[in-house]
């Protein structure tokens, strides 16, 4: 038999790798004359360094193996024999992001689940968290102390915001710039396969953001040594477009992806604002990196999710078992819009495409996909999106609340801050219990109070100009149009904005927050034993609505087996008549009702709001409504 692998390592064409005689460090900088490789060893005085050339190839990488870094000493690579600069493919860092970098070896953490083989997507629940406020220590280690509750809760995978090595103690993380790097406040390397090492031990998945559309403006070297990397003509929302024609630069984030999966046994990869890659290629960077995710691994289940404001599908197409191709769910910003504007009556900004139809557009979002598949939006004066009625509802990650939608608000409010608690409680239950894939931010599920706010860890220039640009983002809305209110936005890059942004823990010993906690708990329950297990072999086009004049809709979905989920909501105060064409609204089992009495309120035909029903029944023949 042969013997169990307890250790993982992922081979990757950018940074070092270790041999029998030492190890190789290698750099793509095709636009420099001198490289070399500066070694610092550990416990030696800082500073002291020594330098030895490197040697390039004709393609302009530039490459030595060598004896004189050992494992745990720092090194880096001087510029042209002047500016020292980390390696951008880094596994660690001896400090922050203008550090040396610190050789390590991937085989040193041996694995206690090394025989892990991930869930299946559709049993997915995910929770979504910052590593640095979900915990008062906001290390990974201290995460893994809050993994048994989040299993008792139901929750089935974590997805953590990128820990990629960013500027400053503090921030989200989507301005990383050594991408291979975990960031070292939160425990580095070894802390991070500590929680997924940990995660897997208690049957969770984990999950990765990664972001491959811009790297963070503090600690980019990489423009020094090889500005063919970017497209200083293309300008993104963040800066320089990434040049992904050339091939060591595609690499680089195609490695990257691959290495999470392999080195550090993660489950799965969530892709930032694809919308954002400007792609001068024929084959989109998300088609080759899926391609190659779904081609490399295929001992153990790994999933793909993304967000794209564009709403495009043909990277979330099944084949014809019903499996994805590439990307297993994409993100739909449609849904949560539709019930924060349900939930709140807010009508600025991106809301405004969502106020007047938001009830229609809600139900045509949980049975079809996408709300804009083609029609034209107000907001963005275009044409938004592509079909996506004949996916099936796992293609898609639903959420009421998530860090974008919390973090980008002004003050970082919850919707709990925002909205009544029985609308609240209502888009709860439509989350957890419909069959696309539910996510939930960090202290959701008992209702935290306490903002997530957007923070940064910047100072001089550039904290000056992120402070500003964040205020300056909020002049269209009303009450930011002067600039006194602009200044009551709390300034990101301050310490207290970042504490102010850390779950309170001790809301979860409130009776309120106790009640929530447990209703979220029974609904995810009923997920797992009565939802899950129809999840897989839906058909296409499995969904149907129907809506009211008011606030109410119903919403089928034929899933396994021609069993028929159903869900009855009326969001509004006014109690609703439910059609004669439902005459079947009683048959069936019911899985939930809240409150209670909506249960009754079926029965006699006429649905009292707030208040949502959720029914199992036999195939019935149901007509969809007209177009939303």
């Amino acid at each position: 038999m042969p013997e169990t692998r307890t250790t993982f390592d992922q081979e990757t064409s950018w940074g070092p790798r270790l041999t029998a005689s030492g190890a190789i460090f290698r750099l793509w900088a095709p636009a420099i004359e001198r490289l070399e490789l500066a070694v610092e060893k550990a416990g030696e005085k800082a500073g002291d360094r020594r330098f030895h050339d490197m040697h390039r190839d004709e393609g302009g990488w530039w490459s030595i193996e060598t004896d004189a870094v050992a494992v745990g000493d720092g090194y880096g690579f001087r510029v042209n024999g002047g500016t020292v600069v980390p390696d951008p493919a880094a596994r660690a860092q001896i400090g922050d992001v203008h550090s040396l970098s610190r050789l390590v070896d991937p085989h040193a953490y041996v694995w206690k689940t090394a025989a892990w083989k991930g869930r299946p997507w559709h049993e997915t629940v995910f929770y979504e968290m910052h590593v640095g406020t979900f915990t008062p220590e906001g290390t990974f280690d201290a995460a893994i102390g809050k993994l048994d509750y989040l299993v008792e809760t139901g929750i089935t995978c974590i997805e953590l915001m990128p820990v990629a090595q960013f500027g400053g103690q503090r921030g989200w993380g989507y301005d990383g710039v050594l991408l291979y790097a975990p960031h070292e406040v939160y425990g580095g390397e070894e802390g991070l396969k500590r929680l997924v090492d940990a995660a897997h031990e208690r049957g969770l998945m984990v999950f990765l953001d990664v972001v491959y559309n811009h790297f963070g403006p503090d600690g980019n070297y990489i423009g020094l040594y090889a500005p063919e990397f970017f497209h200083p003509e293309i300008h993104t929302a963040w800066g320089a477009a990434i040049a992904y024609e050339n091939a060591p630069v595609r690499d680089f984030m195609i490695d990257n992806a691959l290495f999470w999966l392999n080195e550090y046994r993660i489950d799965g990869l969530r892709l930032d604002a694809i919308d954002s890659i400007e792609d001068m290629t024929d084959e989109p960077l998300v088609r080759e990196l899926a391609a190659r995710v779904r081609e490399k691994i295929t001992g153990r289940h790994v999933h793909l999710t993304s967000e794209d404001a564009r709403n495009i599908a043909w990277h979330i197409q099944r084949d014809d078992k019903g499996q994805p191709l590439l990307v297993s769910g994409e993100w739909n910003d449609d849904f949560h819009h539709c019930a924060h504007v349900l939930a709140t009556h807010e009508e600025e900004g991106y809301y405004s495409d969502y106020v007047r139809n938001s009830v229609k557009q809600m139900a045509r979002s949980l049975a079809e996909g996408f709300v804009y598949q083609g029609e034209h939006s107000r907001h963005r004066d275009k044409e938004v999106g592509e079909r996506s009625d004949g996916l099936p509802p796992t293609a898609f990650v639903n959420f009421i609340q998530n860090h974008d939608q919390i973090g980008n608000r002004a003050f970082g409010d919850r919707l709990t801050d925002l909205a009544s608690r029985r609308v609240i409680e209502c888009l709860q239950a439509i989350l957890l219990l419909s069959p696309q894939i539910p996510l939930i931010f960090m202290g959701e599920e008992f209702g935290d109070t306490n903002p997530f706010c957007f923070f940064t860890d910047f100072d001089g220039d550039l904290g000056d100009l992120v402070r500003e640009g964040r205020r300056a983002e909020f002049k269209k809305f009303a009450a930011f149009h002067d600039a006194e209110s602009r200044k009551l936005i709390p300034d990101p890059n301050s310490e207290a904005t970042f504490r102010h942004s850390a779950i309170d823990w001790s809301m979860v010993d409130k009776p309120t927050n106790r009640r929530r906690l447990y209703m979220v708990r029974k609904l995810l329950q009923l997920r797992r034993d009565k939802i899950m297990p129809l999840l897989e072999d839906i058909p296409p086009h499995s969904g149907s609505y129907a809506v009211s004049d008011g606030c109410a809709f119903v919403v089928s979905w034929v899933l396994k087996s021609g069993q028929i989920l159903r869900l009855f909501a009326n969001l509004d105060d006014e109690p609703w008549t439910l059609p004669d064409t439902l005459s079947d609204r009683e048959s069936g089992e019911l899985l939930f009702a809240h409150p209670r009495h909506a249960e009754e309120d079926i029965h006699t035909g006429s649905l009292s709001g707030p208040s949502v029903v959720f029914r199992l029944t036999k195939m019935l023949q149901i007509r969809n409504a007209p177009d939303a």
